[in-house]
């Protein structure tokens, strides 16, 4: 992991075609713009994580009726 610090207006390059720009600073939050092609998605790690958590959990009940059917065709 790398750890850097950046003024307002300051940025750090990505490979070459992302570009983190840090746009303000106001207590403990800092609002940062970035620049990506289209085709990178970028998303919010908590949404991600939410995000995997209801693909998870959309599976489950469909195993478990699975189950429950292949016991009862036995």
């Amino acid at each position: 992991m790398l750890v850097i610090s950046r003024k307002v207006s300051e940025s750090i390059i990505i490979g070459d075609n992302i570009e983190i720009i840090i746009s303000e600073i106001s207590g403990d939050r800092a609002k940062i713009c970035i620049n990506a092609p289209k085709e990178i998605p970028i998303i919010r790690k908590e949404l991600w994580e939410t995000r995997a958590m209801n693909e998870e959990a959309s599976v489950a009940p469909q195993k478990q009726a699975l189950d429950q059917l292949k016991k009862l065709l036995k």
